[in-house]
């Protein structure tokens, strides 16, 4: 795991055990489907050469819900072969059913994952007592810490406030993808806690990390990575107007791969793809970009500012 970028010593460093950008790294496919292990490699030695201190593995943008067991194991093997230690690697690994989310925790671990992403359990929309219980169990059948994944508006079910409180004090609870949308709920968490705090949504990337977060996990990092990391070097060096400058820039490109009624997985893989970088064909049930969305994609990613 790679050791989390410096600050001036006169700033109070929150925790980052994962550093702080990271990438949540789409899943390459062959044109015939499927998994696409040399492209991962290729794309996973490309983000870390761009400024990616971490790579997400098998989350919502790397298609979990449509890749098996074996392929989940086999894509963190390939992509620590290729990045060493030169990135931290966190291998999604949440399902409805606690005991498959165990059993591919410690498929994670015995694969070189430097840590696992685990959302709360989905569908069965279980109550804070039962989502507690959930990651506790996760937590104490591997060795390497979790990454706790709030995400309601896919999983039907917050993690509360006061549940991530309780679950701070486990030792291999130590960070929060946070998709919550609630920031005072976030800054409440994050000064009563050691849990690092990571921005899932990239209009929150900056105030969160503003107040104290360790930084984000980014699907808009697959393309921008090195100016989405641009973003929190100007904030760690003391120009905050730098640092709302680059992150304005980012909006319309960040508006268009995230917010204008395509999943951000489909955006990633169009604008990889017409990038030259690995990529390959979304699984269904969703449905690749159309030729004028990834088109409206590029003329974004070209007029970037400066």
């Amino acid at each position: 795991m790679p050791t989390p970028s410096p600050v001036s010593s006169s700033v109070s460093v929150p925790p980052r055990p994962f550093g702080r950008a990271l990438c949540a790294m789409v899943t390459p496919f062959t044109a015939d489907g499927a998994l696409d292990l040399d492209g991962a490699q290729r794309l996973a030695a490309h983000l870390v050469d761009e400024g990616c201190d971490g790579l997400v593995l098998s989350g919502t943008t790397g298609e979990s819900p449509t890749t098996s067991d074996a392929e989940k194991a086999a894509l963190v093997r390939a992509v620590s072969e290729a990045v060493g230690d030169r990135a931290a690697l966190v291998a999604g690994v949440g399902t409805a059913d606690t005991r498959h989310t165990v059993e591919l925790a410690r498929a994670a671990e015995k694969s070189g994952a430097d840590g696992v992403l685990v959302v709360s359990p989905y569908y069965s929309r279980p109550p804070q007592a039962a989502v507690e219980a959930h990651f506790r169990r996760v937590a104490d059948s591997v060795g390497i810490p979790l990454m706790l994944y709030d995400i309601p508006v896919r999983t039907g079910v917050r993690i509360e406030p006061a549940t991530l409180l309780r679950l701070a004090e486990h030792p291999r609870i130590v960070a929060v993808k946070d998709c919550s949308f609630d920031l005072l709920g976030s800054a409440r968490v994050a000064a009563g806690s050691p849990l690092a705090y990571y921005s899932g949504a990239e209009e929150l990337n900056l105030p969160l990390y503003a107040i104290g977060g360790a930084g984000f996990v980014s699907t808009v990092a697959n393309v921008v990575p090195r100016r989405l990391r641009d973003v929190l070097d100007a904030f760690d060096a003391g120009d905050t107007a730098g640092a709302r400058e680059r992150n304005a820039g980012l909006l319309p490109l960040v508006e268009l791969m995230m917010a204008a009624g395509l999943p951000g997985t489909v955006t990633a893989k169009a604008l990889l793809g017409a990038l030259g970088h690995p990529s390959g064909p979304v699984r269904e049930p969703l449905l690749p970009a159309d030729t004028s969305t990834t088109t409206r994609l590029l003329t974004a990613y070209r007029t970037l500012p400066a």
